[in-house]
């Protein structure tokens, strides 16, 4: 049986496994990803694309196809909730930032604003990138199972169109395979929640030019709401394309005959939710899915990890799963490269699983939760269907000018009001504190607590473990984010002018680890100048401190203040968070320039084949 050999093999190009992949090739980690399909994904699936994981995709290289491909915010927050389509409307909703109050909320936090980009082109993107970046991409490859030991994995894989089996030996394994995962199976990963908890759904894809009806609406959404003999159901409509590509999710019994699902049926429903059945349309797909209430607890099993839909399974509301999976994949791409490369110790790929299995549990339960925002809408319909003497349209009841349908006509105003919690959640998106070895408080410090509303009210800090806070600085004139500071797969040390020794003291490590650091000045006349005063209102440390931050634009470790043992706690911090018991084990255990220079020297073998007409 032939044996591949690679440092890393991911299982599945969605979208956890294509930022794996680009991630590790960006830096520099040979990687293969395969795919038991012969595509990526066909249909749009996952689309609300937050500031983040915009921001996430702006590091990892990929911002102007981003942008190319993507609905940008101000076409996609009208959201309208109403009978049919072309039928009354029931209220709107401003959402995803649009609302004045809430876009301040997220101009405070991100730089980034929230994009509508179907996952059939974000996945194009992403793994397009990785393949340009060197990764190696296999389609028609299926995983069957793997056995790993103390030095690596075995991977069992045949190709579906030659029937050829092979294997993969690589340092570590990544289980992006979706929910259905065998990695995590395999791994044995232990699972709370439930399956198929929130039923079944149906999706159906299909063309129509709907621009007449809402155009002057713009927005992602349309929520179709229904009575059904007093049972609530809401049916949303998607916008793919402005304004001709669409999908529309109803529910559906999973005990029922599949075969009930024709072309004619997927019609006959479009044009009901649409109120018009004289627009010509064209279903392109029709496909079922489960509503899912389920996390991992664990993500890990030795060199396996897994991630993505792997490991977190909810239903769409909220719109966190591709961007849950893509932040998964920017939090272990940079620890598995930092080990590979040998600048640090394989404990430090601990904190992968610490840090993101409690934000599998948050988001899943978020978002399922989410559904009951919908209640008090349903309760206000299921009433007007009584009074009216059946389902029928619950506009006759709610447009009345009688007393006794005010308290109607207020529920459903207030529950549609009340419904932006389903859209709009900077703190639940961006405000992600990890406690880990990874991130290194001085002693004393307490993680300063959230604001009441975990999910609406972003509070900035720099902590170690918080993402760090957004604002803005200048370089030639030209502003930006003291994110764009940081990332690129490097840790990053910001301090003001007062703390200009910190430069010779990152140098200094850097020597003596071998482990490179950027160092950012923010003040007149420095590196970056900070005109808005923003870096000293947002850095919680005094001009001469600095703050530490780790790749994933995570704080890492900040000393308030430049003193004569600063240079000493920078390296006993830094090797500390890369795993090392003590500065004499990173010393003996980091090679000079790392490992990166064995890959470095297979790419020009590579590419000197190539220039010789050799197949490498």
């Amino acid at each position: 049986m032939t044996m591949i050999n690679t440092e890393v093999l991911v299982i599945g190009t969605g979208p956890s496994g294509g930022a794996a992949a680009l991630a590790l090739a960006r830096s520099g980690v040979p990687v293969i990803v395969v795919n038991r399909y012969g595509w990526t994904c066909r249909t749009p699936r996952a689309h609300i694309t937050n500031p983040r994981t915009m921001e996430v995709l702006r590091d990892l290289g990929v911002m102007d196809d981003v942008l190319h491909y993507s609905v940008p915010n101000d076409m996609i927050g009208e959201t309208v909730l109403c009978h049919s389509l072309a039928g009354n409307e029931y209220g709107r909703v401003r959402t995803f930032g649009i609302h004045p109050d809430r876009r301040a909320l997220y101009a405070a936090a991100s730089p980034e604003t929230t994009v509508d980009l179907p996952q059939n082109f974000l996945e194009k993107i992403l793994i397009g990138a990785a393949a340009h970046q060197g990764a190696q991409v296999h389609f028609h490859t299926e995983f069957t199972r793997f056995e790993q030991d103390a030095d690596g994995v075995t991977s069992y894989l045949f190709n579906r169109l030659t029937g050829h089996e092979f294997t993969i030996r690589s340092k570590y394994l990544i289980g992006a395979d979706g929910g259905n995962s065998l990695v995590a199976k395999l791994a044995g990963l232990p699972f709370l929640g439930e399956r198929a908890k929130g039923g079944g759904a149906a999706n159906i894809v299909f063309d129509a030019d709907l621009t007449h009806l809402t155009a002057y609406r713009p927005s992602v959404l349309y929520w179709i709401v229904r009575d059904h003999d007093g049972q609530g159901y809401i049916a949303p409509l998607r916008m793919i394309r402005p304004w001709k590509r669409w999908l529309v999710i109803v529910p559906w019994d999973l005990t029922a005959n599949g075969a009930d699902m024709t072309e004619a049926w997927a019609i006959r429903t479009v044009h009901d939710l649409i109120g018009d059945d004289s627009i010509p349309l064209n279903i392109d797909s029709l496909s079922l899915w489960t509503i899912n209430e389920q996390w991992a607890t664990r993500l890990r099993e030795g060199r396996v990890f897994c991630m993505g839909d792997a490991v977190h399974r909810h239903p769409p509301t909220k719109g966190l799963g591709s961007n849950t999976c893509i932040q998964d994949a920017y939090n272990l791409g940079w620890k598995i490269a930092h080990v590979m490369k040998g600048w640090a110790a394989p404990g430090l790929l601990d904190s992968y699983d610490v840090e993101r299995a409690p934000v599998a549990e948050q988001i899943v339960k978020a978002a399922f939760g989410s559904r009951d925002y919908f209640i008090p809408t349903f309760t206000a319909l299921a009433e007007a269907a009584r009074r009216t003497g059946g389902p029928g349209n619950a506009s006759d009841i709610l447009n009345d000018n009688s007393d006794t349908s005010e308290n109607l006509r207020t529920m459903m105003r207030e529950s549609i009001v009340n419904s932006h919690r389903l859209y709009d959640s900077p703190a639940l998106e961006i405000d992600q504190r990890y406690v880990s070895a990874a991130a290194l408080p001085e002693p004393g410090e307490v993680m300063p607590p959230p604001v009441k509303d975990t999910e609406l009210e972003y509070k900035s800090t720099t902590f170690p473990g918080a993402r760090l806070p957004h604002g803005w600085v200048f370089r030639n004139g030209r502003r930006t984010s003291l994110l764009y500071l940081c990332g690129d797969g490097s840790f990053t040390l910001l301090t003001g002018n007062s703390g200009l020794p910190w430069r010779n003291a990152a140098a200094g490590l850097t020597e003596m680890l071998g482990v490179p650091i950027n160092v950012r000045i923010i003040g007149p006349g420095q590196d970056y100048e900070d005109l808005y005063g923003d870096y000293s209102r947002l850095s919680e440390v005094e001009e001469s401190g600095a703050v530490l931050v780790r790749p994933d634009m995570h704080v890492a470790w900040r000393s308030k203040r430049w003193n004569c043992s600063a240079a000493d706690d920078l390296l006993q911090a830094m090797t500390s968070i890369l795993g090392w018991t003590s500065v004499e084990q990173a010393r003996a255990a980091i090679p000079v320039g790392g490992r990166l220079g064995q890959w470095k020297k297979f790419d020009e073998m590579e590419t000197a084949d190539l220039r010789e007409g050799r197949s490498p």
